[in-house]
């Protein structure tokens, strides 16, 4: 028994060690999404969920319906806040941070350790079924001498899944609002080319009865027609992009079956009167940016596996073996039980692998992050500077167009109007006017798409989920379908 009490003792240091580790905080079904939560609510205002059952199932989707329901014409925060909710991707990354917990919380919990027991001299029948018993408990030394760093580096990988998933969901979000923008300004595109199409087939109409009286040559009436079936052609490549740009919409919103059936606005919202003031657009990105956030933490990560490297550089395995052996003999016919307690240390020796190979690795890990960061942090200065200018510029150019040039083109068709119709001038001037003003208000509305779009980036350049100048290079076609209504 005193034996078994020693063992008990040697056995017990892990446990003790163990304990003095919370595990709480990675244990739950859903931890570290409320940090996730509450980064993204604090950017977009919108809410999202971490769906793991069928019951939550559900209710999202009971939500996603009602949001639906009472939006005939889907406006682009109710459009973000379904995406946000609804979208299975999303979903996959949030799987992601639990894994992220497993792993720190697994951190916390020691090896277990190994029991092994074995018997041996069974003797005559006189004596009793088992002669010698041996045991041995092993555990392994170096995971409880570099513990507390593991568990370190495991709680900062947890923090940079956390980060992760922030950075995944203003993505998704920012996305969304772009395919949104994208999607309405594609159908406003559709309605001036169906507008257009109809003054087109007026011109027709009055080019062939002009070819019967005389009044036009053949070739001007053909100069017509092919316009008429140039614009025909045009109006249905634009109706084609703008149920394209809709069904991006659908799919990153995570819409199934009949949850498709909605409608955007025909066109996109009028400028702002003002714009806002972001004078201190870098700092804040400096501040705010979540990826920047997450190369931190690789770099802390890398250095606290640096350390580690450095721990076990001349230690590789280490195991301490407690064990006990009791022995039952018999002498001058009485029983009696001796034991003995024994203890093994078992080592590497660095006559070969000093392990200068790992160390030159682990610092070549941390300068390769260290860069990384720095080439981070310029990044993101120079995307804040460009979305910001880029936001200026395309508020600029709008204005321009809604202020002069279709104003201007409105005046020039007026004028020709009234001439052609004081037969000063003729047919071909006004249609050419016409059709001039057709491609000015083209450029007007593929303007303000500009602007509303540098207006989505702004918030990724500031905040993270999105590159802003691939955003700016995201075009639709200047032209697309349908007009009055909704779509």
């Amino acid at each position: 028994m005193i034996a078994i009490k020693r063992t008990m003792a040697l056995t017990a240091i892990p446990l003790v060690l163990a304990g003095c580790v919370s595990s709480a905080q990675y244990a739950g079904k859903e931890a570290g999404f409320s940090t996730v939560s509450a980064k993204v609510g604090g950017v977009t205002s919108k809410q999202t969920v971490w769906v793991q059952n069928q019951q939550q199932a559900q209710a999202t989707s009971s939500r996603v319906k009602a949001f639906l329901g009472r939006n005939k014409v889907l406006d682009a925060e109710t459009a973000v806040q379904v995406a946000l909710i609804n979208n299975k991707g999303l979903q996959a990354a949030y799987a992601d941070l639990g894994d992220s917990a497993a792993d720190a919380w697994q951190s916390t919990m020691l090896l277990n350790p190994t029991v092994s027991i074995g018997f041996s001299g069974i003797g005559a029948p006189e004596l009793e079924a088992f002669r010698t018993i041996e045991g041995a408990i092993t555990t392994n030394l170096l995971a409880l001498m570099t513990k507390k760093r593991d568990i370190e580096i495991a709680d900062t990988r947890f923090r940079q899944a956390q980060l992760n998933a922030a950075v995944r969901t203003l993505q998704l979000a920012a996305e969304t609002r772009r395919a949104w923008i994208n999607a309405v300004a594609a159908w406003e595109n559709v309605g001036q080319l169906q507008r257009a199409q109809a003054a087109a087939d007026a011109a027709s109409e009055l080019a062939e009865k002009l070819g019967e009286t005389g009044a036009m040559t053949k070739g001007g009436q053909a100069r017509e027609h092919v316009f008429v079936a140039e614009l025909a052609g045009e109006t249905a490549k634009a109706r084609l992009t703008a149920r394209l740009a809709k069904e991006e919409l659908t799919r990153l919103m995570g819409l199934w079956g009949t949850d498709v059936d909605f409608q955007v606005p025909n066109s996109l919202p009028a400028l702002p009167r003002s714009l806002a003031k972001r004078d201190a657009i870098e700092a804040e990105a400096l501040r705010n940016r979540i990826d920047l956030q997450v190369a931190r933490l690789e770099l802390e990560a890398t250095a606290r596996s640096y350390g580690l490297t450095e721990a076990t550089r001349y230690v590789t395995d280490l195991e301490i073996l407690a064990g006990f052996e009791a022995e039952r003999e018999v002498e001058d016919g009485k029983k009696k039980w001796e034991t003995t307690a024994a203890g093994e240390l078992e080592f590497s020796i660095p006559i070969f692998d000093t392990g200068k190979a790992r160390m030159r690795k682990a610092e070549l890990g941390y300068m390769r992050a260290a860069n990384q960061l720095a080439e981070k942090a310029v990044n993101v200065r120079s995307e804040a500077r460009s979305a910001y200018e880029a936001y200026r510029s395309n508020y600029d150019i709008a204005r321009h167009y809604r202020n002069n040039v279709v104003p201007l083109r409105t005046k020039v068709e007026e004028e020709s109007l009234l001439t052609y119709n004081g037969m000063i001038t003729n047919t071909f001037e006004l249609l050419t006017d016409t059709r001039d003003k057709i491609n000015s208000i083209l450029l007007s509305v593929n303007a303000k798409r500009d602007f509303w779009l540098a207006d989505a980036n702004l918030a990724p350049a500031v905040y993270g989920g999105g590159s802003s100048a691939a955003a700016a290079e995201t075009e639709i076609a200047s032209v697309s379908e349908s007009g009055g209504g909704a779509h």
